[in-house]
C-alpha cells in the first residue's frame, strides 16, 4: 500500500525543508557536497577503473559500497533537508507493506532544489550511457555495475518523484515494486553467473577418464 500525505503543518517546529533567508548561501553545504560526491564518485570510479584496466572485483566492491551509501544518504539525509521530501516504508503487524511518501509545504532554498533535482535526474542517465558502451564493446561482466547504479538510483528518483507529484501522475507504486524486483533478480543472475561460469567451463574441458 502507498500513500501521500503532507509530512508536516506548517509551523515553527524545527524540521527538514526549511526555508533559507540567505538566498546567496546554502543552508546546508555538508549535506549538498555529499548528496554530489558518493554518487558521482561511484560514476568517476567506475570510469577511471575502466580505462586503467583496474581488476574487476576490486572495483566492483568500491563502487557498489559508494552507490549503497549514496541509496542511503540520499534517501534518508538528502532528501528531505535539501527539498523537503521523504520516503519510506514499514510492515504493520498484519504483515502488510506500506509505503510512505511524504512532502513538507513550506518552501526550500531554491540553489539545493535545483542542485539535488538535476544531480538525482542525471545520475541514472550516465549510468544508462555506460551501461550502452559496455555493452557495444562487449565488456558484459562491467554490465552488471551500471544495472546496480539504474536499479539503485532509479529507486531514489521513483521515491522522490512519487512524493512531489503523487498519485495524480499516474504513478503507481506497484510498478515500482515490479521493477525494483525485476532489477534485483537480473542482478543477482549475473553476479552468479559470472561466478559460477569460470568453474563449469573448466571442468567441462577436462578429458574423461574411461576405466
Amino acid at each position: 500500500m502507498a500513500s501521500n500525505a503532507p509530512l508536516l503543518d506548517d509551523d515553527d517546529t524545527l524540521a527538514f525543508g526549511e526555508e533559507n533567508e540567505d538566498k546567496g548561501k546554502l543552508k546546508h553545504p555538508f549535506v549538498t557536497l555529499f548528496h554530489l560526491l558518493f554518487r558521482f564518485g561511484a560514476i568517476l570510479t567506475y570510469m577511471l577503473c575502466a580505462v586503467f584496466g583496474m581488476g574487476f572485483i576490486t572495483s566492483f566492491i568500491m563502487i557498489v559500497m559508494l552507490l549503497s551509501a549514496d541509496f542511503w544518504t540520499v534517501k534518508n539525509i538528502t532528501g528531505r533537508l535539501m527539498v523537503g521530501l521523504r520516503w519510506w516504508n514499514y510492515v504493520d503487524d498484519e504483515g502488510v507493506s506500506h509505503w510512505i511518501y511524504e512532502s513538507r509545504k513550506n518552501r526550500i532554498h531554491a540553489g539545493e532544489s535545483r542542485i539535488f533535482w538535476s544531480a538525482l535526474y542525471a545520475s541514472p542517465v550516465i549510468w544508462v550511457v555506460l551501461f550502452l558502451i559496455a555493452f557495444f564493446k562487449m565488456r558484459y561482466a562491467w554490465m552488471v555495475l551500471p544495472i546496480i547504479g539504474i536499479a539503485l538510483n532509479g529507486a531514489n528518483v521513483y521515491g522522490y518523484v512519487r512524493c512531489r507529484y503523487g498519485a495524480a501522475q499516474g504513478l503507481q507504486a506497484s510498478f515500482g515494486s515490479v521493477t525494483s524486483n525485476f532489477m534485483r533478480e537480473q542482478v543477482m543472475k549475473n553476479i552468479s553467473s559470472m561466478i559460477f561460469r569460470q568453474p563449469t567451463a573448466n571442468a567441462s574441458s577436462q578429458p574423461q577418464q574411461t576405466v
